[in-house]
């Protein structure tokens, strides 16, 4: 399942800011696209509050939209995905904005996150809505990752969609085409069926699980969007 959910991404990277930028089959509606620029905004403001600084590690990096924020104040930045197509979008996207808006050079790696491990350690691990596509039975396995992947002291911020008990009532995603526990299937503009991972969850819920695994976490949310951070919570032991 998690091939086939990695093999969905690399074919919708040409496709995915599509969903961020609310085009196509995603227009929101004056409405709706106000609501969630306010939210991103706040999601942007809580970040630059957070202060990713130092050796900056962004797993799963997409196409670009958070790499470029955190290239803003990152000494170094490292930036992972499985996807090469994504990669080479998220790379174009940055090299745009050189001079302009960052100039921290960018290390990009591409790798599988469920096989990956770091060569070095970091003093911020970032990740945007990548965790909802972590199975619950390896929510433990992949913050062992984070924690191997931060010095004593570092810190990890992550952003993801919050939990809708009904998600597709309302502002659902047009190319699910089955929502199921936990996991959707989802359809391309080629006809083609992907399963894709999509665990969500409440900001208690998540904060109550990071406790639980050694974590000492500050999670918030929005309507639509989780975000926060979080430290090991005896920062001296990796």
């Amino acid at each position: 399942m998690l091939d086939e959910q990695q093999a969905f991404y690399r074919a919708r990277a040409p496709h995915y800011d599509d969903w961020w930028l609310g085009r196509g089959n995603y227009q929101r509606g004056e409405d709706r696209a106000r609501r969630w620029h306010e939210q991103v905004v706040t999601i942007e403001r809580a970040l630059a509050e957070f202060g990713p600084r130092g050796d900056v590690l962004e797993l799963a990096g997409g196409t670009g939209w958070w790499t470029l924020q955190l290239a803003r104040t990152a000494g170094t930045l490292t930036v992972v995905d499985s996807s090469p197509e994504a990669l080479e979008l998220n790379r174009r996207r940055v090299s745009a904005a050189e001079g302009a808006t960052t100039t921290t050079e960018v290390d990009y790696v591409v790798a599988d996150l469920f096989s990956w491990e770091p060569a070095r350690q970091f003093d911020v691990v970032f990740f945007s809505f990548w965790l909802s596509h972590v199975p619950r039975a390896r929510f433990a396995d992949f913050w062992a990752l984070v924690r191997r992947s931060l010095r004593p002291g570092g810190r990890a911020f992550l952003v993801d969609n919050r939990h809708q008990p009904t998600p597709g009532v309302s502002g659902g995603d047009p190319y699910v085409v089955e929502y199921l526990p936990d996991l959707h299937r989802r359809r391309l503009e080629d006809g083609r069926e992907f399963h894709v991972v999509k665990v969500t969850y409440g900001p208690d819920e998540l904060a109550a699980l990071l406790q639980a695994d050694g974590w000492q976490p500050s999670i918030d949310a929005t309507e639509w969007f989780l975000y926060g951070w979080a430290q090991p919570a005896d920062p001296g032991v990796q």
